[in-house]
């Protein structure tokens, strides 16, 4: 059975949580001010589409496709990017709270993240090679043999990154926050 498909429509205020939004294919759709909190995206298709100031905490989103997707300034935390479907996926997050977020082991390549609380987010084996974090608070995030090669966090804070269990060749960090990369080694910085 072949999804709906819907294109070009806005979606405003609404709530998801009792009464989910349709199974579809949603393409250049806007939801704005929507509430899908604890509530089901699971199996749904997003092209071009854009999320603003959306509550999307614990939303399941198993099987939900993302592609050229763009998340403003949305609340999501503990959403579990590793249960939706990573083909095509292409993701954007712009003043965004992903507090306990997950994104455990995505093909994240060259994706931005812009002015987001990122605080105990989880990118273990994650790609995130050419990523952009833009003045991101990266507070316990957990980096665990996740590939940041040339990645920029120049202008991140917070955040403890082993060099010896990460790939971080030609990765940007600011003289500032080089002590995130230092902290397993208990060194005082005057």
């Amino acid at each position: 059975m072949q999804n709906t498909f819907i294109a070009d429509k806005e979606f405003s205020g609404k709530d998801f949580t009792q009464n989910r939004l349709p199974k579809a294919d949603y393409e250049n759709c806007a939801f704005n001010g929507c509430n899908f909190s604890n509530g089901f995206l699971d199996n749904q298709n997003f092209m071009e589409c854009s999320f603003v100031d959306c509550d999307l905490t614990n939303t399941n989103i198993v099987n939900t496709i993302f592609k050229e997707s763009v998340f403003t300034g949305s609340k999501m935390v503990g959403l579990r990017f590793e249960d939706c479907n990573d083909f095509l996926l292409s993701i954007r997050f712009e003043n965004c709270n992903l507090t306990l977020a997950s994104f455990f082991q995505l093909p994240l390549k060259g994706t931005c993240f812009e002015e987001c609380i990122l605080i105990e987010a989880d990118f273990t084996e994650t790609d995130l090679s050419q990523s952009i974090f833009s003045n991101c608070n990266l507070e316990n995030a957990i980096f665990q043999q996740t590939n940041l090669e040339k990645a920029d966090l120049s202008s991140s804070f917070n955040f403890s990154i082993d060099p010896e269990h990460n790939f971080l060749k030609k990765a940007k960090f600011s003289k500032d926050n080089l002590i995130g990369l230092l902290k397993k080694y208990d060194i005082v910085i005057p």
